[in-house]
């Protein structure tokens, strides 16, 4: 038997993408950690439902945790559920948790989520960046950069 292919259905790929993390942060370093998630929450990111543009990562007994992360409540839960906005616990090897947790301590920096995909195993991971935030200054820095490179790309192609 044939199995049916819903076009709606995320098996690996991409699920979501924070756009302004690059543009608010000066990232330093990514890791991809591992999600540990329920059931209903793994359906409901299959169906692309989740929302990391306010995520970022806290540490709570030494260890990384995602907060303000948005997983939309899974439609055919049944009996069970989960909270839409919980903290989430990263899995990470501990010489990364080690090294996330003093950069934490510094100050300034901040753990950003950037991208939330399923890998080729179709396990949920989770893409953050070790960052500062920018100033307005760096911000319009990085708008002129872009501006000349589109303008130079324009020049070299005529």
């Amino acid at each position: 038997m044939a199995k049916n292919k819903r076009s709606d259905f995320i098996s690996t790929g991409l699920v979501a993408q924070n756009r302004r993390a690059h543009f608010d942060y000066l990232i330093e370093e990514k890791f991809v950690a591992g999600l540990q998630l329920t059931g209903t929450e793994v359906k409901s990111l299959r169906l692309g439902h989740a929302n990391i543009n306010d995520a970022f990562g806290i540490e709570k007994d030494g260890e990384l945790y995602i907060s303000n992360m948005f997983i939309a409540e899974y439609a055919n839960k049944g009996y069970a559920s989960h909270a839409e906005k919980r903290d989430r616990k990263l899995l990470l090897k501990h010489k990364e948790i080690i090294d996330i947790i003093n950069a934490l301590s510094r100050k300034g920096a901040t753990l950003v989520a950037m991208r939330l995909f399923f890998d080729d195993h179709g396990r949920a991971k989770l893409e953050i960046g070790l960052g500062r935030g920018k100033k307005l200054y760096d911000k319009r820095e990085a708008i002129k950069s872009r501006d000349w490179q589109v303008q130079k790309a324009r020049i070299m192609a005529n």
